[in-house]
């Protein structure tokens, strides 16, 4: 699962897969804005057949976040 997660983010960042890591973030990831965050998460729910809550989204803030929120909603 990290290795797809990867790879929707950066398409939705627009950034070198390899760049993506455990700390990748806002702050480590120049185009992580608003839009792309909001983008970040419709690509989420699609790819995974997922919808998050509002207060799952605020909490997708760095690649750790996002796999536990997943791993928590059955996505292995």
């Amino acid at each position: 699962m990290e290795e797809r997660l990867k790879k929707i983010m950066s398409q939705v960042f627009d950034t070198p897969v390899e760049s993506i890591n455990k700390v990748s973030s806002p702050d480590t990831i120049d185009n992580w804005d608003s839009v792309n965050h909001t983008n970040l998460v419709l690509a989420l729910e699609q790819a995974f057949g997922i919808s998050f809550e509002p207060d799952e989204i605020i909490e997708l803030m760095n690649f750790e976040l996002i796999l536990i929120i997943l791993k928590e909603k059955g996505i292995c």
